[in-house]
């Protein structure tokens, strides 16, 4: 699923989300708790403002932003 992200862009440009829209909805991402890179993307695993677990990451060389993982509050006990 594709979304909006935006980032607080440091030294580096677009580092670190700040936030996401998905439709209408938007959450603010409390934490990061991950970050890793692949050749062709960089991912990271976020908790939002409504208490859940996303998997987001940035596609570099088309800079499209994707959705890989949700898991609701109430879900997110399985997924340390």
């Amino acid at each position: 699923m594709q979304i909006r992200v935006d980032c607080y862009a440091g030294y580096r440009g677009e580092e670190t989300p700040r936030s996401l829209t998905m439709g209408t909805c938007r959450i603010g991402v409390v934490t990061v708790q991950d970050r890793w890179l692949s050749p062709a993307h960089r991912y990271f695993k976020l908790i939002g403002d409504d208490d859940a677990l996303y998997i987001i990451r940035h596609d570099t060389r088309r800079d499209v932003w994707e959705l890989t993982f949700y898991a609701a509050r109430e879900a997110r006990s399985r997924y340390p």
